[in-house]
This record gives C-alpha cells, structure tokens and sequence, in this order.
C-alpha cells in the first residue's frame, strides 16, 4: 500500500484542526506536517480549521499561536476556517438528522448517566447508553421540559459493522453494536468535536483525513455520520502517536515539548519536521533540507504502527547536523536579523561548531569585536606574533599552505608541538580552547586584531 492517490480522483484535500486551548506541541506537530507533507507530495489543497467551538477554553491567544506555530514549521495553509464562525452550518444539519429520524433528544442528567454506568459495570455490561430516551412518549417529554430540563443530542447509530481501508493502517472493522450513540449537541445548544468536525469535511470537501490512532472508533462514529448525510466518506489513515522520550503521552495543558518551547531553545524548524514525521525509522537521523525534500520520504502508507518516542537529545544532535550542513544562502536574513556579518566566508569558517543558530552571535563577537586574550603559555603567541605575515591580509593570503608553513616557524622557535603548540595559540586568539579552525578564523579577524591579541592586548 502507498499514500498516492489514484490518477483519477482529483487532488486530495486534507486539513488540520487542532482546538485553540493551548500551546501546540510536537504531537500536535505530527498530524499537522504528515497533512502538509501529503499535501506536497501530491500537489493538493491544505486547510487550516480551528476547533474553536468550545468557548469557555478556547482563545485567541492559542489561535494566533496556533498560526505562528505552523508557520515557524513552514506550513502556510491554502484556506483558514473558525468552526465558532460556520455555527449556522451546524444548526442546518441538526434540523436535517432530526428530520431524518438519526438524531434524538435525551433529558438524563450527568450524575443519572454516571449512576447507569456504574450500575451497568457492577453488573458485568458494558457501559454504553442504553437508548431509554427513545422510549419516552412526547407527553413525559413535555414533563421533563417542564421541569427545566433541555434535552442533549445523540446520533442513533446503526448497530452493524464499520468496514473501512485506512490508508495506514489497512482494513479496520469497528462493531457500532460496542458504542453509546454519541451526543452531538449539549443541553446549551453547543456541539461536540464530532459533527462539526464531519459538516466541515464535507462542506470543504476534504477527500483524506489523516490523523492520531486515538480516533480510530470516532472515524466508525463519522462515517455513519457522512453516510447520514449523503456524502461520500473520505480516506482515512490513523498514524501511531508521539510520547516522550520516557514513554509519557504529550498533553497541551501539562505544555509537554511545545513548538513555542523548541523554538526558544534554537531548535531549527527542518530538525523538528524531520524528527516529528521520521522517528523510529532509519532517515530519522539524517538532516533533511526542505519540507519538500521530506515529502518524498515520508510515505503515510508506510509509517509505523508502535508508538514513536519523540527523544529532545535526538532533535539537539539532529538540530547540530542540520545547521552544519546547511548553505549560506538558508541562513543569510536569519544571520542579518541577528546582525552577524561575514557573509559566506563567515559562515562556512563557524557552522561546523554550532548547535543554534543564535550561537553565531557569539563568534561573530569573537572576530569583530574587542577580547582580552587568554595567554597562559606566553611563548607560543610571542613567537606567533613575531612571525606572523605581514598585512593587511588579502584573499587567499591563509591558505592551507601559508598556515602550515605559520605553525611549522612557531614551533621550530618554541619546540612546541600538537596541544602544546595550538592550545595557547588558540587561546590567545579567541579567548576558546576549541571552536573553528583558525586558519578559517584568522583572515575574519583581521592581521591588525591577530597581532594585537598575541602580544597580549584586548583586541
């Protein structure tokens, strides 16, 4: 099985629709980038829909973050929808699936459910709704309303099996006869995820859902729902979920490994694409340079089906490749921003020994700006001093040769060899007992600084 689409049926649509209640983490992250990845790969159509219907949790401040979030990622949807914006959409299809005889009042309150459920268990049974308000006449119905109580809406479900061929995950069966008719609509007038959630596919005419293994019985629950509806059923394919390194599930309330986060500490946006869609398999560990790039890898067909542990030290070693192999031109308005100069020479010499971005703020001060140099072993850096070439240094003057020759005088003067010959030498020059190297790094700081900082002056 592949994740292509057959030649006949048009692009697929896929979308992602986290709730705005709070901060989207790297399991977030997971669906939100195999869409978008899918999307790439088959030169479809991405959709952006916030599940904002729940008014008391969700808030513009998780909506706008949601959409900075992506973007860092590099996921620009083609469309952008609020489902608290689309409401009378909602109240259209309740009227139809109550016309229809699929959708009924219940007046239970949720401590009389709690104490059936209880009761169901103590009894061996499983604790699924037992119907009890189809079998109300319209009179004890009235009572019920007369008494205050507003009715909460369930979708009758048939009692038969949900066949479907999930793309990831192949032939899944879920026996509808094992599940309570879900509510769709509460007492207060508001809506669960699920018929939102299925209005919105259909209205947007999404063609492939790929979401978590957590949804898995509520896709039995939407395809009656489609099928209620007169719609064609998309695709569906259920992907294994992300934990943490230790095994834990991530969780938006508790803040586990949130994008925000990751993006504080300097990780690069590719290393958490590649981490979030690749763990567990074999390219999780090579740096990929595009979103593009990782669509063609990334086969939604092909995932795995055990948990994946999302490993922070994985992502810093993954982020370090990354950033030592990516091209001036990747990083050329990042470094400006940061107002680290030096244009390619500088970056080439330096991003071997990073592992931020951000840490090319600090060589680039080592380079350009003043520093007392460290001379704990002051013959090496006299000698250095006393045979440095003359300046000021044009291109080409360090090269591999001129550098060898330099190092090969200083320790013919001092006896000096190995460590004890470019450990004081280093020092002297960068005020670091490691970082690039300095053949790379003396032509970026210039003969008059080089030969100020070897004689022990703050250069």
């Amino acid at each position: 099985m592949t994740d292509t689409p057959s030649r006949d049926t048009p692009a697929p649509t896929v979308r992602f629709a986290p709730s705005p209640t709070g901060f989207l983490h790297i399991g977030n992250a997971r669906p939100a980038l195999l869409n978008w990845l899918f999307r790439l790969r088959h030169d479809g159509r991405f959709i952006l829909r916030l599940d904002d219907t729940d008014g008391m949790r969700s808030t513009e401040e998780y909506a706008q973050a949601a959409v900075e979030d992506l973007t860092w990622l590099g996921i620009l949807p083609d469309a952008f929808y609020r489902q608290s914006e689309r409401f009378s959409l909602y109240d259209e299809s309740v009227r139809r699936l109550i016309e229809d005889g699929r959708l009924y009042p219940c007046y239970e309150t949720a401590e009389e459910l709690e104490r059936r459920r209880k009761l169901q268990l103590a009894r061996g049974l499983p604790p699924t709704y037992d119907r009890a308000a189809l079998k109300l006449s319209g009179t004890e119905r009235a009572r019920l309303e007369e008494e205050g109580r507003r009715p909460h809406w369930r979708f009758l479900l048939d009692h038969r099996e949900v066949v479907w061929e999930d793309m990831s995950r192949g032939e899944i069966s879920i026996d509808c006869a094992s599940l309570s008719d879900p509510i769709l609509r509460r007492e207060d007038g508001s809506y669960l995820y699920t018929l939102p959630s299925v209005i919105d596919d259909i209205d947007m005419q999404v063609t492939h859902v790929i979401r978590g293994e957590d949804h898995i019985t509520n896709t039995a629950v939407q395809i009656q729902l489609f099928e209620a509806m007169g719609a064609p059923v998309p695709v569906f394919a259920h992907h294994n979920l992300l934990t943490t390194a230790s095994g834990d599930g991530l969780s938006k309330r508790l803040g586990h490994l949130s994008l925000r986060e990751l993006r504080a500490a300097g990780m690069e946006p590719m290393a958490v694409a590649s981490l979030a869609t690749l763990v567990g398999s074999p390219e999780a560990v090579r740096p990929v340079g595009s979103l593009e790039e990782l669509s063609q890898i990334v086969d939604v067909a092909r995932l795995s089906h055990a948990p994946a542990k999302f490993d922070e030290k994985e992502l810093a070693q993954l982020n370090t490749r990354l950033l030592h192999e990516l091209p001036f031109e990747a990083v050329r308005e990042r470094l400006a921003a940061l107002k680290v100069g030096g244009g390619e020479e500088f970056w080439l010499a330096i991003r071997g020994n990073i592992v931020r971005l951000v840490d090319a703020c600090d060589w680039w001060d080592i380079v350009n700006r003043p520093l007392r140099p460290v001379i704990d072993d002051p013959l090496v850096p006299q000698a250095a001093a006393s045979k440095l070439p003359a300046g000021p240094w044009g291109a080409g003057v360090w090269s591999p040769f001129a550098w060898q020759v330099w190092t090969q005088a200083i320790s013919t003067e001092t006896r000096k060899k190995g460590r004890d010959l470019f450990r004081p030498l280093r020092l002297a020059l960068t005020g670091r007992e490691h970082g690039p190297e300095l053949v790379n790094l003396l032509p970026l700081i210039g003969h008059e600084r080089a030969l100020a900082r070897l004689e022990g002056h703050e250069a």
